[in-house]
């Protein structure tokens, strides 16, 4: 559901951005792929500024697109991803079927700990 969701979120007026680990050429080839790149306001690679748990990646895409900390939402499947969005002063929302496990996530505060992309889009509903 991921493909869909995407675009439908980005149609329903909310803005998405990646804050990833990958190379900027890496996440070039993988958006390009996938044809999900034109539903991205913005992006940040790990080669492009401080690496997570480093704030630098949402606090520049926040600046860049003009949004407060207060409404971000970093959704992310690792430790390092929810630190970030923590030390940041953004909520964040954690995946449990990436890298991390939900028990290595929970210590991080996430608003939910989600086991599925259905779970994620059912969540994103009925809150964002």
């Amino acid at each position: 559901g991921v493909a869909e969701t995407i675009p439908e979120l980005a149609a329903a007026g909310h803005t998405l951005a990646v804050a990833t680990g990958k190379s900027a050429h890496g996440l070039a080839r993988a958006l390009d792929t996938c044809g999900l790149g034109p539903h991205f306001a913005a992006t940040r690679c790990a080669d492009q500024t401080h690496s997570k748990p480093h704030p630098a990646m949402v606090l520049e895409l926040l600046e860049e697109l003009g949004v407060a900390p207060g409404r971000a939402l970093v959704v992310g499947d690792t430790s390092h991803d929810l630190l970030m969005a923590a030390n940041a002063g953004v909520d964040s929302l954690a995946v449990a079927y990436g890298a991390h496990e939900a028990a290595d996530l929970a210590p991080h505060a996430p608003r939910a700990i989600l086991h599925s992309f259905a779970e994620v889009r059912a969540w994103l509903a009925a809150n964002a």
